[in-house]
């Protein structure tokens, strides 16, 4: 069988992308990590902050900061459990520090 070349379905000329700055994209990440901790509030978890989710979810972040995907998809696949898991382990780290 002869092979053909295959041609893209969208034959639109590809639009030029605009990069956020970094203040854009923190203010982005911020509001993904309080509309998860707003979820975990409409669950009855009642002083969930968004600073926290963030710190779970950026605990893994060891070796740098993963892809955007990656990232925003760990911070809107957080389960409830591994987040009170996180936060039970952080409080016997750190005893003297409240929320």
């Amino acid at each position: 069988m002869a092979r053909q070349n295959l041609k893209p379905v969208s034959r639109r000329r590809r639009q030029s992308v605009e990069l956020l700055s970094e203040a854009e994209l923190m203010k982005c990440i911020e509001d993904l990590c309080n509309s998860k901790a707003e979820e975990f509030r409409y669950f009855g978890y009642e002083d969930v902050t968004g600073e926290q989710v963030w710190a779970c979810v950026s605990e893994s972040y060891r070796r740098g900061w993963p892809r955007l995907n990656r990232l925003v998809n760990d911070i809107l696949s957080l389960k409830a459990t591994r987040f009170m898991n996180w936060l039970m382990v952080s409080v016997y780290k750190n005893p003297g520090d409240e929320k």
